[in-house]
This record gives structure tokens, sequence and C-alpha cells, in this order.
């Protein structure tokens, strides 16, 4: 029962069973006093939003946060679980939390500026989305998420339009089968009037991810 690295890989395999309940009761066999307590936490929490508990998800982190408060991975947890229960303004303070721990941003930093300008745009900042948006490029350059919700908000917006489809064209480029890009591509052209290239976008991304209603809708306008 001492054996953290068998109970860690137990409940990791009940995850991928979908057997979420019994892998958040293998996590917490973990003890506090063990050094990968923070991980097994970790770990119970995704368990626990993934069997539909969010708010306990949540207040595991917070919890976790409060006594490991210089550990960078919890509080980015904690700022990713934030912002996908969609509490963008106490995502964006935890991921503010998160930065303020990091003393010269690394290219692995680059999905918390990332995330950070999602809740920004969320929250109507877009100013503050862009800022964030362009540092995660500058820390990575070749990020295709970055580059898709940079350059799909700007030409959704009507904003920068050469320099968002050039950032989408470039995004596609790295990841050619991934529908939400070929999406971004296809309603940048139908924001640009350019009906016929958006149906021939829009129609190979409902055939890469044709069970996403956002594309059906945006091929049926174009």
């Amino acid at each position: 029962p001492d054996l953290t690295e068998a109970v860690l890989l137990t409940a990791g395999l009940l995850e991928q069973l979908g057997q979420h309940d019994l892998a958040t009761e293998a996590y917490a066999a973990v003890p506090p006093e063990n050094p990968v307590f923070h991980v097994a936490e970790m770990g119970r929490a995704e368990a626990a939003w993934n069997a539909g508990r969010r708010e306990a998800a949540v207040e595991i982190l917070a919890g976790l946060a409060r006594s490991n408060p210089t550990l960078l991975p919890v509080r980015a947890a904690l700022a990713d679980t934030l912002r996908r229960a969609e509490r963008f303004a106490e995502a964006r303070t935890a991921y503010d939390e998160a930065l303020a721990l990091v003393a010269t941003p690394a290219p692995e930093h680059w999905a918390l500026f990332y995330s950070r300008g999602i809740c920004a745009e969320r929250l109507g900042d877009f100013a503050g989305a862009e800022g964030d948006m362009r540092r995660a490029l500058e820390l990575n350059p070749d990020q295709p998420q970055v580059l898709n919700y940079l350059g799909y908000s700007w030409i959704d917006q009507g904003l920068h339009l050469q320099e968002g489809m050039k950032m989408l064209e470039r995004a596609t480029e790295l990841r050619p089968d991934d529908g939400s890009i070929t999406d971004s591509v296809g309603w940048a052209y139908y924001r640009l009037g350019q009906f016929e290239k958006a149906v021939e976008w829009l129609e190979r991304a409902t055939e890469q991810k044709g069970d996403d209603a956002t594309i059906t809708d945006h091929l049926g306008d174009a």
C-alpha cells in the first residue's frame, strides 16, 4: 500500500477505463506527507471533474494551492480548472498568481499567457487578450492554438485582416487535419466576403470534425 508509483498507475488506468469514482479513491490513498501528494491531488481533481463534480475539482485544487502556494503546476492546474468552469474572472486572477512565480518566462510558459488571454477575451478585455496572445507567440512563435485564436479573433472583429489570415494559414500548415483551425480559415474567408472559398474550407472542416455544431452553422451561413 505504500508503493506510490503503483497507486498512481492504478488511478491512471482507472481514469482511462472511465472509472472516475474509483480513480478518485485511488488518488486519495496517497497521504499528505508523501512527496508526490500534490501530483495525486491534481489527479484526484481531474477525476472529480471527469465524474461531473466540477465544484469538488475546484475545491481540491484551491485547497492544494493554499497549502502549496509556490508550486507552479498546482497554481496552473487551479487556473485551468477555473477557466474550464467558465469562471473567467477568478481564472484570470489565478493565472496572474501562477505567472508571478515565473521570474523569467521561457518557451514552455506560453500556455499560461495563452490561457490568461482567453479569460481576458471572454471578459471583454480584448486589449489584454491581444497582449497575452502576442506574448505567448513571442515565447512559442509557431504555436498553432495561439495563431488560430488570435488570427480568428482579429478577423471576426474586422481587425488586422491580412496579418490575421497569415496567422491562420500558418496554423493550418502546422495542423492541416485540425477541424477547429480549418473552420477558422473558412470563417475568415466568410467574414472577408469570399464565400466560395469559405464553403470549400468549411466543408473540409465538417469532414474533419463533423460533430461540431458551430462548424455546421458556419457552413450553413456560407
